[in-house]
């Protein structure tokens, strides 16, 4: 089967970045799906994996952490899916990545795609939908069900532009709380807004000295989705005591978390490849997330976050999808389709 990999861990200018690849086809077996891939999208998780480092591989990595197609084949123990279903989901890191035309998953975090969206439209959406789904419900707490309860508090979304950004904004919204955005161009102040964010700030500025200029004293939650070390001292002086920070970045610097001591703040990571990773026993969560997603976009309450469409799946696409959110600046997600 076709497949985009790598041997080498390079910059993406060289030209064995990634090379177009004819590799074996898997078996699922257990709670294994075989899923025939229809389309795929890139998130800075690639970018990161496949960052120049001295290792190389004797079996070609496979990179590629968000995908939408239809089931091929079932393990034995599976009881989710059957053949001729439709799914979306994120795979995990500990395994080969959706970059090919056939790609092994467990079933327990896959979802059954929305009905009203394409394959492209689907695959935007998986582990960003996952990471601001579980950063806000799981991390912070937040009670989705309960809009009522949130109409006096405030959340502070650093990096609202981007992919998790993006979900994580509608989200809030539908939980019933006033959203504040970070943005420091006009054309992702307009993104953020929308999506449905109240207010947007400038992440380059104070953000307190901000937050105060549009009557907020100061934020109940804050959901950083870039640069935890740039933010942090900003992060420690915008929350309210009480408060609860969840990042998502993290730290290349040591940082003083007595900053937050005085106010009782609570801090927590999210990654959302921690339940796979681990197979942790609350790994079918992510099945469930993605389906209660599912209803949502379906009722018009939750929009795809897909900007940029690219064809075919081949090495040339993946390295361009590469190359342009390594830039930092995308807006939204690539999503690359189709191995024909």
């Amino acid at each position: 089967m076709k497949a985009v990999g790598l041997y080498q861990y390079l910059p993406i200018e060289n030209e064995n970045s990634l090379l177009d690849l004819d590799i074996p086809r898997p078996v699922p077996n257990k709670k294994d799906l075989l899923v025939k891939i229809q389309a795929v999208s890139i998130n800075p998780v690639d970018v990161k994996v496949r960052a120049p480092k001295e290792k190389t591989e004797d079996i070609p990595k496979i990179l590629g952490w968000d995908a939408s197609g239809i089931v091929e084949e079932v393990g034995e123990e599976c009881t989710l899916f059957k053949p001729g279903d439709k799914v979306y989901y994120a795979g995990s890191l500990t395994r080969q990545g959706t970059n090919s035309e056939y790609h092994l998953v467990d079933e327990r975090i896959v979802g059954k795609m929305p009905e009203t969206l394409t394959y492209a439209e689907a695959a935007a959406l998986p582990l960003t939908a996952i990471t601001a789904w579980e950063g806000l419900f799981d991390r912070l707490n937040i009670d989705r069900n309960k809009p009522e309860k949130y109409k006096e508090k405030t959340i502070l979304i650093i990096g609202g532009a981007g992919g998790v950004g993006s979900i994580a904004i509608q989200l809030a919204k539908l939980a019933g709380l006033t959203v504040i955005s970070t943005a420091s161009r006009l054309e992702s102040t307009e993104w953020c807004k929308k999506f449905g964010s109240d207010y947007c700030i400038n992440h380059y500025q104070d953000f307190l000295e901000q937050l105060k200029g549009i009557g907020i004293n100061g934020v109940d939650y804050i959901f950083c989705l870039n640069n935890t070390d740039q933010h942090w001292g900003n992060m420690a002086n915008a929350i309210n005591p009480q408060g609860k920070i969840c990042s998502i970045v993290e730290t290349s610097e040591k940082q003083d978390i007595n900053l937050l001591k005085n106010k009782s703040v609570t801090f927590v990571w999210e990654f959302m490849f921690t339940r796979s990773m681990f197979e942790t026993n609350d790994i079918e969560c992510q099945h469930k997330l993605l389906t209660q997603l599912a209803h949502l976009i379906d009722k018009g309450e939750i929009v795809s976050t897909l900007t940029e469409i690219l064809t075919p799946i081949n090495a040339e696409n993946v390295k361009l999808a590469h190359q342009k959110v390594e830039t930092g600046s995308t807006i939204g997600k690539i999503v690359i389709e189709s191995f024909n």
